[in-house]
C-alpha cells in the first residue's frame, strides 16, 4: 500500500434546487494534523497500571534462574497433558485456521463437573478480566452506582469508569479484614453493582459464602459480583449460591492456580437470567482454540493441580517462619502470594531486583503503605528464594 498522503473527504447531501434531486458537496476532514480525541468517559478514567518485569527478566542471558513474583503466575509449568493435548490436537491436521468452538461448549462440559453448577449457569470468557469487562458492559450504564470494597483488584475499576458508572469506595478499619458490615451499610437503593473479591487482591481476605448469601438477600436489586480468580488456593467458594441467588455471578480464571495465563481463559457463573443478559454482547468465539483444549485437559488432571497446591501452602509455613524468626511484619494469605510491609520500600524494591527477585510494589494502595506483594511458588523454589534474599530481611 502507498505511503502516498491522502485527502480525505466526506459527502454531505442536501437537498437540491429546481430539477436537482441533490447536491454533492465535497468537505476535507482530518488528515493527521489534530490528535484524535477518544471518548470523554474513556478520557476521564485512569488507566489500570501493568507493571510487569517480563521484559526486564527476558532481556538477561540467564533470566531462566530469575524469580518472576510480580503477577501471581503460577510459578511452574501446568500440567504436562495440557502441552500433550495441544501437540496431539494439532498434530491432527486440525489446523488453525478455523474459529475456535463456539461457546466453549466442551469446556462448559467439564466445567459442569468441576463446579457442580449447571451448564446454563456457566459462560467460558477470555480470562476472567473479559468476564468482568463483559458484567460491566452489560450490566452498567452511565451514572450507575459501584460499591468497591478497597483496596481490592484494581483493573476492574476500569471497567466501571468505561461505562460512566459512579464507584463508591469502601475501606475498613483494617485491609486484612472483610468488612462486610461497612459493606452492607455502604450498598443502597441506588446501587447498581456490589465488587467482591475472595481471596481479596492484594490483602487475601476471604468473604464467607454465607456473608455474601446475606449480601445478595439484602440487596436482590443489586449486582453482586464474586470474583474467585484465586479459589483454588483458598477452597472457600460461593459459586453454588448462583443457583439459589438470582443477582449473584461468580467469576474464576484458569490462569492462577492451573498456569494458564499465557492461553487467556476464564468463566463465570450466574443464573440463566443473568447469562441470557450476558450473551446480548457475549462472543462466543472468544476463547481461542488452544485454550479451550488446554483448559479441558487441565481440568483432566486435578491430581497435578493438588499437588502444586500443597506444595504453595508449604511454602507458606516456610514463609511465615523465615519472616517471623526476623520479625518481619508479613500477611500470609489464603491466596498464592504473602504481603510484606517495610520501613523503606523503594530501598527493598531495589535490592531485590539487583537479586534477580521481581515482587510488586503494593505501598499506594489505602491500608498498604510500605508494602510489597510476593507470590508463594513451590517448597524448592521458596528455599532458593530465601538464600537468595536472606540479609534483606
Amino acid at each position: 500500500m502507498s505511503n502516498a498522503n491522502l485527502d480525505l473527504c466526506v459527502v454531505d447531501v442536501s437537498q437540491g434546487e429546481g430539477n436537482e434531486a441533490m447536491n454533492r458537496k465535497l468537505h476535507p476532514v482530518n488528515t493527521g494534523q489534530m490528535p484524535i480525541a477518544v471518548a470523554p468517559t474513556i478520557q476521564a478514567l485512569t488507566p489500570y497500571e501493568a507493571v510487569s518485569s517480563q521484559a526486564a527478566i527476558e532481556a538477561q542471558p540467564d533470566h531462566h534462574t530469575s524469580f518472576k513474583l510480580d503477577w501471581n503466575e503460577c510459578t511452574v509449568a501446568p500440567s504436562p497433558r495440557v502441552n500433550e493435548a495441544i501437540t496431539e490436537y494439532l498434530s491432527q491436521g486440525r489446523g488453525l485456521n478455523w474459529y475456535p468452538k463456539l461457546g466453549s461448549s466442551d469446556l462448559v462440559e467439564a466445567l459442569v463437573e468441576y463446579t457442580g453448577v449447571r451448564d446454563d449457569h456457566l459462560l467460558v470468557t477470555n480470562g476472567s478480566d473479559d468476564a468482568l469487562r463483559l458484567i460491566c458492559s452489560t450490566y452498567l450504564d452511565r451514572g450507575d452506582e459501584v460499591v468497591i470494597p478497597v483496596p481490592t483488584y484494581n483493573h476492574f475499576m476500569v471497567f466501571v469508569q468505561g461505562r460512566g458508572a459512579q464507584m463508591v469506595t469502601v475501606r475498613g478499619e483494617t485491609p486484612f479484614e472483610p468488612g462486610v458490615e461497612a459493606i452492607d451499610e455502604a450498598v443502597g437503593d441506588d446501587t447498581r453493582l456490589l465488587y467482591l473479591v475472595s481471596p481479596n487482591n492484594p490483602t487475601g481476605v476471604i468473604f464467607d459464602p454465607e456473608a455474601v448469601a446475606r449480601l445478595c438477600r439484602n440487596h436482590p436489586e443489586t449486582l453482586v459480583v464474586l470474583d474467585e480468580a484465586y479459589y483454588e488456593f483458598s477452597k472457600v467458594t460461593g459459586i453454588e449460591l448462583v443457583q439459589e441467588c438470582p443477582n449473584l455471578l461468580v467469576t474464576r480464571t484458569f490462569s492462577k492456580a492451573f498456569g494458564l495465563a499465557g492461553l487467556r481463559v476464564g468463566y463465570l457463573a450466574a443464573s440463566p437470567q443473568l447469562i441470557d443478559g450476558l450473551r446480548r454482547i457475549y462472543n462466543p468465539k472468544s476463547v481461542n482454540t488452544l485454550g479451550q483444549v488446554g483448559a479441558v485437559a487441565a481440568l483432566d488432571d486435578l491430581e497435578y493441580l493438588e499437588s502444586f497446591l500443597d506444595e504453595v501452602e508449604a511454602s507458606k509455613q516456610i514463609l511465615r517462619k523465615f519472616f517471623k524468626k526476623r520479625g518481619v511484619d508479613a500477611h500470609i494469605t489464603p491466596a498464592n502470594f504473602v504481603v510484606v510491609r517495610m520501613p523503606d520500600v523503594q530501598t527493598t524494591l531495589k535490592k531485590l531486583e539487583e537479586r534477580d527477585v521481581y515482587v510488586r510494589d503494593r505501598s499506594s494502595y489505602p491500608g498498604l503503605e510500605g508494602c510489597l506483594r510476593m507470590t508463594v511458588g513451590t517448597t524448592e523454589q521458596t528455599r532458593r528464594l530465601i538464600d537468595r534474599i536472606g540479609d534483606l530481611f
